[in-house]
């Protein structure tokens, strides 16, 4: 007996001088006693094994038994120290690599932003509806600017009459749903963020939950039912919306708001207005650079908004007209009895 537990220490020992891992010393070990066990309950009383192993079971099975239960009271005890001295969590960290830390460093030493704010951006989910015109540069900026999470929502694709000036898709994405070629392009651009692509239609089914998943939406469709969609999504969710429309050489701005005291979009626009009050891009017409300027001042309205920098257009709406290079703002309200804020 005693040279069997000769054996078991010199394997224990000796394989850990020869770096031999714990468990596999375990399991040689377990699989010895195994059999010393089942030799003495195989062999008849006077085989010499039997005899050279002390002679019966019993003192092999109490040796076992006593084994487990220092095992389990081990485990046991380990329990409760862990629970008595629980370990710190390790806090998540929204820490720079070295490589964010160079490409923002133009928005690190402005004072309005400054590291406070681009870990801000960093943290930040920003839903963008379209990926037209207007959020087709919007994306780009909001992408370089550092923006963490990123979702986008278009059911439609790329086509060659959107080049002119849907800026993020490229010639060879025709055909190519814009969710996708833009979330191509963004990442390529900075690989730092997460984009999400959303290949659907924006419906009544979908909004609510999909808004409340983000901080900020940019607007950028192209018809009213999607606008009054997602304000009434946003204004549920009490998230801002940045809002732009163009036509032409004008485009207009403003952040709807009203959890924060800002008018929404319905009351600014209580009813969609006629068909030929409001033609579309590919019925009037749109001058390629203009989608560009809106959506990046949508970007850059949502990039101080998210900072803390500076005043956003709550409570304004901005004008710009490219033609005659005129930009003025006027005051807007919320609306009294507004059917989706209540004014």
């Amino acid at each position: 007996m005693l040279a069997v537990l000769i054996i078991a220490s010199a394997l224990w020992f000796g394989g850990g001088v020869l770096g031999i891992p714990r468990g596999l010393r375990a399991g040689l070990i377990a699989v010895m006693y195994v059999a010393l066990v089942a030799l003495h309950l195989v062999f008849p009383a006077d085989h010499p094994l039997r005899l050279s192993t002390g002679g019966s079971a019993a003192p092999w099975l109490l040796l076992g038994g006593f084994a487990v239960l220092v095992v389990l009271y081990r485990q046991g005890l380990n329990t409760l120290r862990a629970r008595a001295n629980p370990e710190p969590e390790t806090p998540a960290t929204d820490s720079f690599s070295d490589s964010e830390l160079n490409r923002y460093a133009r928005h690190i030493v402005l004072r309005e932003v400054g590291g406070a704010g681009q870990k801000a951006l960093k943290n930040a989910k920003v839903l963008v509806v379209g990926a037209g015109g207007l959020g087709a540069p919007a994306l780009q900026y909001l992408a370089a600017a550092g923006v963490g999470t990123i979702g986008v929502i278009d059911d439609d694709e790329v086509e060659n009459a959107n080049l002119q000036r849907q800026v993020i898709h490229k010639d060879a994405a025709i055909g190519t749903p814009k969710v996708f070629s833009a979330q191509a392009e963004m990442t390529a651009q900075n690989p730092h963020i997460t984009v999400r692509p959303y290949h659907r239609r924006l419906t009544d089914e979908i909004a609510a939950e999909l808004v409340a998943d983000y901080d900020l939406v940019l607007d950028g469709t192209d018809n009213f039912d999607t606008r009054y969609r997602v304000n009434a999504a946003c204004v549920a969710a009490g998230v801002p919306l940045i809002s732009g429309a163009l036509s032409q050489w004008e485009g207009q701005l403003s952040v709807f708001d009203p959890a924060r005291g800002a008018p929404c979009y319905r009351c600014i626009f209580p009813k969609a207005p006629a068909a030929h009050l409001a033609p579309s891009c590919a019925e009037a017409g749109v001058i390629g650079p203009l989608p560009g300027v809106i959506g990046t001042m949508m970007a850059l309205e949502a990039v101080k908004l998210i900072a803390g920098a500076g005043s956003v257009l709550r409570g304004q709406m901005m004008i710009y007209d490219g033609l005659y290079s005129e930009n003025r703002q006027i005051a807007i309200t919320r609306r009294e009895g507004c059917e989706t804020c209540g004014g």
